[in-house]
């Protein structure tokens, strides 16, 4: 059994951590600042947290252009980002000024959401439209402040393609999700699906 102790180093070619700890859902995210300029970036540590409300939530590593924009209009859209649409996911996570459009950069399309400000990606079968409930700087266990930002938002509007919905029941698989890996090119599809019930309990 392989031990170490991260605030030690992991002693290894490339760290074991993101790998371990996926593959994991992709955050989409596009956000606009106060002025209507647009940023569209992903961002790996995403998940969801709450079914009433929904609430999903992505950590910036650093202080980054969506984070500054979120803060300043409370909210965001999150965008499944597909098979069909990773080159286009990929190119949006280039490191450019803040004033560069990654939806032009990337070629897709600002589509308008309907209860928020912010745009969600046109071509992206599923969005969700957010309006910010937390933004949490990290802490160390002892307490002290990390570089980095849990940002919670609260789903208030929901699109999804037609074709995702299988006698009213979204089909995960026919969304094409793709998912993060732990290195530093690693990505994900979907593999094969196996069914459990939850277990009963009597008494």
């Amino acid at each position: 059994m392989y031990y170490y102790e991260p605030a030690k180093g992991h002693g290894l070619p490339h760290d074991p951590f993101n790998a371990i700890v996926g593959p994991r859902p992709i955050g989409w995210i596009s956000s606009q600042d106060r002025e209507g300029r647009l940023n569209l970036a992903p961002y790996s540590f995403f998940n969801a947290f709450n079914y009433i409300p929904p609430i999903i939530g992505f950590c910036s590593v650093g202080r980054k252009d969506s984070l500054n924009n979120i803060e300043q209009t409370g909210e965001f859209v999150w965008n499944l980002a597909t098979r069909p649409l990773a080159e286009q996911m990929n190119q949006s996570c280039a490191a450019v000024a803040a004033e560069v459009d990654e939806f032009v950069l990337s070629g897709l399309t600002p589509t308008a959401s309907r209860l928020v400000g912010v745009p969600r990606v046109g071509e992206s079968p599923v969005a969700f439209e957010c309006k910010v409930s937390q933004i949490v700087q990290l802490k160390r266990a002892d307490q002290e402040l990390v570089p980095s930002w849990l940002i919670l938002g609260e789903v208030v509007a929901v699109h999804i393609a037609e074709h995702l919905l299988k006698d009213g029941i979204y089909d995960t698989a026919a969304g094409e999700p793709i998912l993060r890996g732990g290195g530093p090119q690693d990505y994900f599809e979907l593999g094969n699906l196996f069914k459990m019930g939850r277990p009963q309990v009597n008494g």
